[in-house]
Parts: structure tokens; C-alpha cells; sequence
């Protein structure tokens, strides 16, 4: 039998979503809004989340719309937000936020491409 896991408290969470700029939490679980310039980009962008979250085997809750995709994540089986979804998030937001930075030949799209909250 495994052990359960472990949920935060309404505190906790707001003291580690300091490390993660955009979530939020409410309703028992954190949650990031992303904009995006539009349907082609939303439509990447939830493959993207889709992939890393398969990879981990932890799967968000997505409210998808023409130029935006609302991200929930919670641990189902513990009843909150656990390590699982902090985990997750912060490596939702470095594959979907990531830019070529100035030490790589890499250009970067000049569009608005995705934002976060």
C-alpha cells in the first residue's frame, strides 16, 4: 500500500506560489492563466502542456479558448495541491515561457507568442 501524499494548507500554498509567479490558488488548487496571440499559438501551446504533463504522468484540468488556456492543477487521489502540482507547474512554465536568451544563436520569435499571468 502507498503512503498518501501530502496537502498544503491555504498558507502554505500562498508562501511556495511566491516562487512561481502567475499562479494562484483557490477552490483547492493553483491555477495559471496564459495569453496567447492567438488560435494557432493556443493550439501549441496545449500540446506543449499536454506533453510535459504525459511525461510526468500528472494531468492538469485545461480551459482552453481562442487566444488563452487556463492551467488547474491539483492531486485528485489526496484532496489539494501537493508537491505533484508545484512541481508541475513550475515545469509547465519553464517549457511554455522559455525564450532563447542572448548566450545562443537562437533569434526568438518577435510575436507576442505566449504570456503568462
Amino acid at each position: 500500500m502507498t503512503e498518501p501524499v501530502a496537502t498544503y494548507t491555504a498558507e502554505s500554498i500562498a508562501e511556495k506560489l511566491k516562487a512561481l509567479p502567475g499562479w494562484s490558488f483557490g477552490d483547492d488548487l493553483i491555477y495559471q492563466e496564459y495569453r496567447t496571440d492567438g488560435w494557432p499559438t493556443t493550439l501549441m501551446l496545449v500540446n506543449a502542456i499536454g506533453f510535459v504533463c504525459e511525461a510526468a504522468d500528472h494531468h492538469p484540468d485545461l480551459m482552453v479558448t481562442w487566444g488563452k488556456v487556463i492551467v488547474s492543477l491539483s492531486t485528485h487521489s489526496a484532496g489539494g495541491v501537493t508537491d505533484f502540482d508545484l512541481a508541475m507547474a513550475k515545469k509547465i512554465d519553464e517549457a511554455v515561457l522559455w525564450r532563447p536568451g542572448s548566450d545562443t544563436p537562437l533569434r526568438g520569435t518577435t510575436r507576442p507568442f505566449v504570456e503568462g499571468g
